[in-house]
């Protein structure tokens, strides 16, 4: 799939989604930040699915498939892998083709903990892997409603859109 990849002059969107559940005695990591938390997000890589989001949106916008055909899952080279390097991996790609990343806007959706702190610094580990200046980064609760709202997991929701330089 990383050879097929959509040819236009025109703007792309993609979205992406990702969710992971929270375990004990896992860092919790979002937008490649580490949150103190007792909880930790689950999964192969550091499950950071603030960088999961984004990078299932660049696959869409592109054409590419989605973070499994484009990473593996279960690979050795995603177990404990940093989500940051991944996106890094992914820009690298995005370059090669002559694909330029416009902007990118998520919403982190979590019980608990409280992310507003954390914000600048998401934005600013985003923005600095992509190289780009236009990224949002949101938060909404789910008001107690179903697995998230309990906080028994934490989501994330992102749009990413592209242009071919060529």
């Amino acid at each position: 799939m990383k050879d097929e990849i959509i040819r236009t002059m025109e703007t792309m969107f993609g979205i992406g989604y990702d969710i992971h559940k929270l375990e004990p005695n896992r860092p919790l990591i979002l937008g490649g930040v580490h949150v103190p938390f007792e909880k930790g997000l689950d999964g192969d890589s550091d499950a950071d699915v603030v960088c999961h989001s984004i990078i299932d949106a660049l696959l869409g916008a592109s054409g590419m498939g989605d973070i499994g055909s484009f990473f593996g899952i279960g690979t050795p080279e995603i177990m404990d892998a940093r989500s940051l390097n991944m996106l890094s991996e992914l820009k690298k790609h995005l370059d090669e083709n002559d694909i330029a990343i416009v902007n990118i806007d998520t919403t982190i959706i979590a019980q608990t903990p409280k992310l507003g702190d954390f914000r600048t610094e998401m934005i600013s580990n985003i923005s600095k892997t992509l190289d780009i200046k236009h990224v949002s980064v949101k938060f909404t609760t789910p008001k107690h409603i179903g697995s998230l709202g309990r906080s028994e997991a934490i989501a994330c929701l992102a749009i990413a859109s592209i242009k071919n330089n060529i």
